[in-house]
């Protein structure tokens, strides 16, 4: 009795591997004939695929960054499409050849990222913002078809990071604004569009500050008296560093309205205002003119 039921779980366990292969296997199928050509197939080198391709060679990848490939016994073209021989015996069979029209995302990021991972821009992709929301590699650059010829991108920016970044869009369209849709700066000189271990791929400087010092240098320090909230929570505790409908991108548009936030009296910390604002001295930095960080006083006068 207890031999018959054994046979039938085996019985029963055979039949259900079956039935998942043959629901995996057609998933699988193109994957593993590609991967067994490509095992086999040979490298051609770049003259012979110029044979056909020479006006693609020479237009759309001789020029580019991408040629490296062919100096020092690269490979060329193979070194991103996988050795040609197979492709070039099948009279230009695609299906024997790598190509990224047919390419899943994550698989054409891990070939683009075999190369590009090792530098130092592109090691958080994986990690960041634009991989968590499926925008892959090939969303923004082009090998063979940049609009931008700097890092190979589709369009230029900051028309690229619209057509995702509408809210930051209209936030450049405010009357005060960095003036980056007049072409003084790039997305790219604030964001780390690869990725990075901080909030919104914010880049930093090298001593751990905020981009923003890159060009406020003034408001960098170190102070003898620093001001709390630039060192807990930023420039951004203040300012919106897209753009504003108030002067200096400040988040509200009267300034004592934004110091009592957290200056309000009674409180614990900061001391509170010990005059009446609502008749005078409506704005705080006309007497705690040095707002940022002081060396000469604790309470940031002049």
């Amino acid at each position: 009795m207890k031999t018959g039921r054994t046979y039938l779980q085996l019985l029963g366990l055979a039949t259900l591997a079956t039935l998942l292969l043959g629901v995996f296997r057609p998933a699988h199928a193109a994957a593993q004939e590609k991967s067994a050509t490509s095992q086999t197939s040979q490298y051609v080198g770049v003259d012979t695929c110029k044979t056909c391709h020479e006006e693609l060679y020479k237009n759309n990848f001789e020029n580019t960054a991408h040629f490296k490939t062919t100096l020092h016994d690269g490979h060329g073209c193979e070194s991103c499409h996988g050795p040609g021989s197979a492709h070039v015996e099948g009279g230009g069979d695609v299906t024997k050849i790598i190509s990224f029209t047919t390419m899943s995302k994550q698989d054409a990021n891990a070939r683009c990222l075999s190369c590009h991972a090792a530098k130092h821009e592109q090691r958080h992709f994986s990690g960041s913002a634009h991989a968590s929301n499926d925008v892959g590699c090939l969303d923004c650059h082009s090998p063979h078809h940049a609009k931008q010829p700097e890092q190979l991108l589709v369009s230029a920016q900051p028309k690229l990071c619209y057509g995702c970044h509408a809210t930051a869009k209209a936030d450049f369209a405010k009357p005060y604004h960095h003036r980056v849709d007049e072409g003084l700066m790039q997305c790219s000189d604030c964001h780390n569009v690869h990725g990075t271990t901080t909030i919104r791929q914010v880049r930093t400087m090298a001593s751990g500050d905020a981009i923003c010092a890159k060009c406020h240098a003034d408001k960098q320090g170190p102070f003898v008296y620093e001001h709390v909230p630039v060192k807990t929570e930023g420039c951004s505790s203040c300012h919106t560093p897209h753009g504003s409908t108030n002067p200096r991108y400040l988040r509200v548009s009267q300034v004592n309205l934004l110091c009592l936030q957290c200056h309000t009296f009674p409180v614990q910390g900061p001391a509170g205002p010990s005059h009446n604002q609502s008749t005078k001295y409506q704005a705080c930095t006309m007497c705690h003119a040095a707002i940022h960080g002081s060396n000469a006083s604790n309470v940031f006068f002049r």
